[in-house]
């Protein structure tokens, strides 16, 4: 077995979270998914900001754990779930990183949604 590489953001690969005081509201068929005024927005390089949501503030009776996973360096493994109210298009719609790496411990918790498979 291989260890996976563990990276620390900086200069040449920068991460920021800062909260966000806008409130988020994602939604699949109509159905709101996830409601909250305590998003962090996550900056990573080049890529386009991430809106994290507590999962206090996500219907997580609404999805279902999938058995897709990546991993990222800086991050660590990420766990999917997709939103059966959504189909095909929302399969593995939901990520998070139940335990992150120390750098970005302030994402444990959390999950993101691509936008591209919520309403």
């Amino acid at each position: 077995m291989t260890d996976k590489p563990v990276k620390i953001p900086g200069p040449n690969h920068p991460i920021s979270i800062e909260a966000n005081s806008s409130r988020v509201v994602v939604k699949v068929g109509g159905k709101i998914i996830a409601d909250t005024s305590a998003a962090l927005t996550l900056r990573e390089a080049s890529y386009p900001p991430v809106q994290y949501i507590p999962r206090r503030d996500v219907d997580m009776a609404a999805l279902t754990r999938s058995e897709h996973t990546s991993y990222c360096p800086y991050k660590g493994d990420a766990s999917y779930y997709s939103i059966p109210a959504g189909g095909d298009r929302s399969r593995n719609a939901v990520w998070t990183y139940e335990a992150p790496f120390e750098a970005m411990a302030q994402i444990k918790d959390y999950v993101a949604f691509y936008p591209d498979r919520v309403d």
